[in-house]
């Protein structure tokens, strides 16, 4: 018999810590390797721990309410073989993390004595509970560990890296580099947000907020004190992909298994857009203006207990119309069922809000930091117009609707921020009312 310690994961990009939110598991019971053994809420997403070992749960270290840091031991499992013999084979899958292509090794010596280290620190980089429990039974710091090349999928750390890095290990570890504090300007804060008295009286029920609710409100205070916000109003003519869609539904749904909605056909117009104007696809660091290469667009969705989340579909441009609708219908019934991951919620570059699902024409919507821009897509209606034709001007029922772009104003001047969702507007306007799937 041996005892494995199982520890906290690092379960996705800049999270250190997770609340447990319940265990799935008591102890004395039996469990299996990579069965999942209690339900943890990060500031992104709830998710699953799976047992790193198979055995019998010895003993529950943290209780549910906890709040415990990456690493941190939360329960003991007993284990018919010894440690090294019980372990996976192979590290749990795992969010997407640091790109692989980026990490790059300083050289080693030709005996191969000297220990291999990254040039910078992965820090956004996934690491297995084995990998964690390794790490902690010899020492190895966080900011080291993040040092370690790794051989895994994206770039993780498996079993055998971090035992090959051992081998070579110098006496005290590897320190990171330091790299000079950036110099950034901040408004003198004189005081914190006050809070205003609320009168109660006998009649009235109060309701604390739940946990995705205080971090919403959390962060759309911080994201309006950060970002000061301009909102501009285009109204686009979207009469071709009305009648167009109408069209083809059916016979798409046949073909595909999947029903196609409005948003992966307004989404492949902002992705349009953003090729067009570059400088909508950036992030504010300090007093640097980070210019992303990957255009990942992430979208609002309701969920049934009335809180928002935003999952993210990576690379976005580079989906068919095909694909993003798939990926779209994915998203959104994974985030109804609860069923998103880390990697789903992280990486956004632009966002957008479908705020017509909920039959408004308009809104100004609250950016997504460190995002500059989230547009807002309004109801679909019929309106009377005139249409150019060529006997003259007249007027004509048109299916039109309102697109409300809200923009950082420290870096996006009113000049981009309305030529970006005049474009938007103009692909919506020119779709191909003969397009094929």
């Amino acid at each position: 018999m041996a005892i494995v310690e199982m520890v906290m994961p690092k379960m996705g990009e800049s999270i250190m810590e997770g609340t447990v939110l319940s265990w799935l598991k008591q102890e004395g019971e039996a469990i299996e390797a990579d069965e999942s053994v209690l339900e943890v809420a990060t500031d992104k997403v709830d998710t699953e721990v799976p047992a790193t070992h198979g055995g019998i749960l010895k003993e529950i270290l943290v209780q549910e309410g906890d709040v415990v840091a990456v690493g941190a031991v939360i329960a003991k499992i007993e284990t018919e073989a010894s440690a090294e013999d019980s372990a996976p084979a192979q590290d749990a899958p795992a969010p997407k993390a640091a790109v692989a292509t980026e990490q790059t090794t300083s050289a080693a010596s030709a005996n191969n004595t000297q220990v291999v280290t990254l040039d910078k620190p992965a820090s956004d980089r996934f690491y297995s509970p084995l990998v964690m429990n390794i790490a902690r039974q010899e020492s190895i710091p966080m900011t080291e560990l993040e040092l370690v090349p790794g051989t895994g999928r994206d770039g993780r750390v498996t079993k055998k890296d971090i035992m090959a890095y051992l081998k070579n290990r110098p006496a005290g570890g590897v320190k990171a580099p330091v790299a000079a504090p950036a110099v950034v300007s901040t408004p003198a804060v004189t005081s914190g947000p006050k809070h205003m008295p609320v009168s109660i009286s006998g009649d009235d029920e109060i309701i604390e907020m739940d946990r995705m609710r205080k971090m919403i409100a959390e962060r759309m205070v911080d994201s309006k004190r950060i970002s000061p916000h301009v909102t501009s109003f285009v109204e686009a003519d979207v009469t071709n992909i009305v009648q167009w869609r109408n069209r083809i539904k059916q016979s798409f749904k046949e073909k595909e298994g999947e029903p196609i909605t409005f948003t992966p056909i307004f989404m492949e117009a902002v992705v349009n857009a953003i090729k067009d104007y570059p400088m909508m696809n950036i992030q504010v660091d300090g007093t640097n203006i980070v210019k992303k290469k990957a255009i990942n667009v992430g979208m609002a969705v309701a969920l049934p207990s009335g809180n928002l989340i935003v999952p993210v579909i990576h690379n976005t441009d580079q989906y068919n119309l095909v694909g993003l609708t798939k990926k779209v219908n994915d998203l959104a019934r994974r985030a109804r069922e609860n069923k998103l991951t880390p990697d789903d919620l992280q990486g956004g570059t632009y966002t957008i809000s479908n705020v017509g699902s909920f039959g408004n024409v308009m809104g100004t919507p609250i950016i997504m930091q460190p995002q500059v821009g989230i547009l807002a897509l309004g109801a679909v209606v019929k309106k009377p117009a005139v249409i150019e034709t060529p006997t003259g001007d007249a007027i004509a029922i048109r299916h039109k609707m309102f697109l409300s772009h809200s923009y950082d104003h420290r870096v996006v001047d009113g000049s981009l921020g309305g030529m970006f969702v005049r474009r938007v507007a103009d692909y919506l306007e020119r779709f191909d009312a003969n397009r094929a799937i």
